[in-house]
């Protein structure tokens, strides 16, 4: 079956709703260190407030194949009055979400120029190392063969 890929078929997607408001560490990729912030989204609309910064504008996420696809506008969506001089466009990035339960990590896609990511508060960056459970068998000690 041509497009598809094992049992997911990647024309087969649905609109994910993302509401809700999330604490963490932003990381706009310009170099300084990630800021406390609450990322606040209402369906598709978002607000990211990080101390005396508020940024707002609309979301829309997707799901597909297991994967959150997010694009994120920034700025005011209210239509320009038409003029000879247009604004410039407002700024968009392309992201991966994941949500596991009340939290929520947003990270650059590959090939996004512009890198910016949300962890949440008291989540790591990496997984946690895993335990390797052992393959050895533990054999009992044979009993001590005795003689008649």
């Amino acid at each position: 079956m041509a497009g598809t890929s094992g049992r997911c078929d990647p024309a087969k997607h649905e609109q994910t709703d993302l509401s809700g408001t999330y604490t963490g560490k932003a990381d706009h990729g310009n170099g300084q260190p990630p800021q406390d912030t609450t990322l606040t989204i209402t369906g598709n609309n978002f607000t990211m407030t990080s101390g005396s910064e508020t940024h707002a504008g609309r979301i829309t996420a997707v799901t597909t194949c297991g994967y959150i696809g997010v694009t994120m506008m920034m700025g005011d969506l209210t239509p320009p009055t038409p003029s000879p001089n247009p604004p410039a466009a407002l700024p968009a990035v392309s992201l991966r979400a994941k949500k596991v339960g009340d939290k929520l990590w947003l990270t650059s896609v590959p090939g996004e120029k512009m890198k910016v990511s949300f962890t949440p508060t008291g989540a790591s960056k990496s997984k946690p190392k895993r335990k390797k459970a052992s393959t050895k068998k533990t054999d009992a000690a044979a009993p001590a063969k005795t003689t008649p």
